[in-house]
C-alpha cells in the first residue's frame, strides 16, 4: 500500500466498488468521450501513484499499443458509409473504422492502466478481507493470482543474478548454451512457483482458513470517511447507471456515426462520470493541500 495515497487508506469496500463502477463504465461505455476521460482519469491516478515509473510504462508500453490498436482495425474492418480510400486488394478504408479503432485503443489502454491502479490498492489483505467468508478457496486462489506476476519478476531477477554468478547467463555463451542456461533459470523458477503454492496452501489450512466459525483480526474498520464515499459512490453509480439506460452516453459507429446530442442533462451526466473518474487524486489532492496547511500552521507556532 501506498502510505501517501489516502483513497488506498479506505475500507477495501470502497476501494474495490469504486475500481469495480470504473473498469464496468470503461468497458461497456462506447462514446469515445467517456473512454478518453477514463484513460485520463486512470493516467493520472498512476502517475500519483508510481511516479516517473508510471511516465515510463505508459510511453514505452501504453502509446505503442494505442497507436498500433488505432491502426490496425481500419485494416480488418471495413464497415461504414464514409469511404477515405480504397486498399490494393480493393477493400475500403473508411472513417468510421478509424475513429472506432481509435477508441477502442482508448478503451484498452485505460483497462490495463486502471487494473494496474487496483493492483497496487487492492492488496493481498483486502481481497482476502472481503471474499474470505463468501468464497474461502476462490479468494485464496484468486489472492495468489494477482500478486503472483509482481513476485514472479522479483524472484525471475533474483534467479537471473544468481545464476550469472555461476557463468550460466543467458546473455553469454552459444546459442546452444544460452538456451540451455534459460531452461534451467525456468526450470528454477516453476520449482518454486510450485513449491510456493503449497506452501501458501499449508500455511493456511494450519491456521484453519475457511473452516466455518472461524474468526479473524481485521484492520480495516468502517468511518465516517468511509461511509461519505460509499454515498458518493453510490449517488454516482445510480445517475450513471441511469444515464446508461436512458441512452444519455449512446454512441452508435456503424454504418454512420450517430450520438445523442449534448443537451444540459447529457452534459451533467458526464460531469459526474468525470467526477468518478478523478474521485480518487481528487482526495489525494485534497488531504495532501490539508496537510501542508496543518504543517505551516505548526511550524508558523
Amino acid at each position: 500500500m501506498v502510505s501517501r495515497d489516502t483513497f488506498s487508506s479506505c475500507h477495501p469496500t470502497v476501494n474495490f466498488l469504486y475500481f469495480a463502477l470504473v473498469l464496468l463504465f470503461t468497458m461497456c461505455f462506447t462514446h469515445p468521450l467517456t473512454r478518453f476521460v477514463s484513460l485520463a482519469g486512470a493516467l493520472a491516478y498512476d502517475v500519483y501513484l508510481n511516479g516517473k515509473k508510471a511516465v515510463r510504462f505508459t510511453l514505452v508500453y501504453m502509446l505503442p499499443m494505442l497507436i498500433l490498436t488505432a491502426v490496425l482495425n481500419p485494416t480488418f474492418s471495413h464497415e461504414g458509409v464514409t469511404i477515405l480510400w480504397y486498399f490494393p486488394n480493393g477493400n475500403p478504408l473508411t472513417l468510421e473504422s478509424i475513429l472506432f479503432g481509435g477508441a477502442a485503443a482508448l478503451m484498452l489502454v485505460a483497462v490495463v492502466l486502471w487494473f494496474g491502479c487496483y493492483n497496487t490498492v487492492m492488496t493481498s489483505d483486502k481481497f482476502v478481507y472481503l471474499f474470505g467468508r463468501v468464497i474461502p478457496a476462490l479468494s485464496l486462489v484468486l489472492s495468489m493470482t494477482l500478486r503472483f506476476v509482481p513476485k514472479f519478476r522479483t524472484q525471475l531477477r533474483a534467479v537471473s543474478e544468481s545464476q550469472r554468478c555461476v557463468g550460466r547467463d543467458i546473455s553469454s555463451g552459444t546459442v546452444l548454451q544460452r538456451m540451455k542456461n534459460g531452461v534451467t533459470i525456468l526450470s528454477i523458477l516453476l520449482t518454486w512457483v510450485l513449491e510456493n503454492a503449497i506452501e501458501t496452501a499449508d500455511s493456511m489450512r494450519s491456521r484453519g482458513y475457511g473452516l466455518p466459525g472461524r474468526t479473524a483480526y481485521s484492520i480495516y474498520r468502517f468511518d465516517d470517511r468511509d461511509r461519505y464515499a460509499l454515498l458518493w459512490l453510490g449517488f454516482c453509480g445510480v445517475t450513471i447507471i441511469g444515464a446508461w439506460i436512458a441512452e444519455g452516453f449512446y454512441w452508435n459507429w456503424y454504418p454512420r456515426v450517430k450520438f445523442t446530442p449534448f443537451m444540459p442533462i447529457v452534459v451533467f451526466f458526464h460531469l459526474v462520470y468525470l467526477a468518478l473518474c478523478f474521485t480518487p487524486l481528487a482526495m489525494n489532492v485534497y488531504a495532501d493541500r490539508r496537510w501542508e496547511k496543518l504543517r505551516r500552521e505548526e511550524l508558523a507556532e
